[in-house]
Parts: C-alpha cells; sequence; structure tokens
C-alpha cells in the first residue's frame, strides 16, 4: 500500500508546536489595510491557535499523528 502523502496547501498554512498544538495565521491581512486602523492590523499579525473541532482534520491531512 503506498504511503500517505502530506496536503502541502495544509502543510503551507499550518504548523504544529513543540507540545503539539497547531498554529495558524489570521485571515484578512494581505491588502486593503486603509480602512482597517492600526491595532486590528497589529492583532492580524498574530498566530493563533487552531480550534479543537478542526485540529483533528487538519491532522489528518499534515500526517501528524491524532494521539497529541
Amino acid at each position: 500500500m503506498p504511503k500517505m502523502r502530506t496536503h502541502r496547501g495544509a502543510a503551507k498554512r499550518f504548523k504544529v508546536t513543540g507540545s503539539g498544538k497547531l498554529i495558524r495565521k489570521k485571515a484578512y491581512n494581505s491588502h486593503i489595510f486603509t480602512p482597517k486602523n492600526s491595532r486590528r492590523k497589529r492583532r492580524l499579525e498574530e498566530e493563533v491557535e487552531v480550534s479543537r473541532s478542526d485540529s483533528k482534520r487538519i491532522r489528518r491531512l499534515l500526517g501528524t499523528g491524532l494521539n497529541r
């Protein structure tokens, strides 16, 4: 049986921390910055943890173990 391949799109969007949490970037931070204030733009730069409901599906795409 062939090996499971990593979903390359997901690999570029998510990363796993040392403790096993999934991290993602926030949306709406690529263009059209004029109507956004400084505080909002600064907060959009932060990385946040993926919600628990999505993490199982993303781990399957990344090929990391589901046991964490």
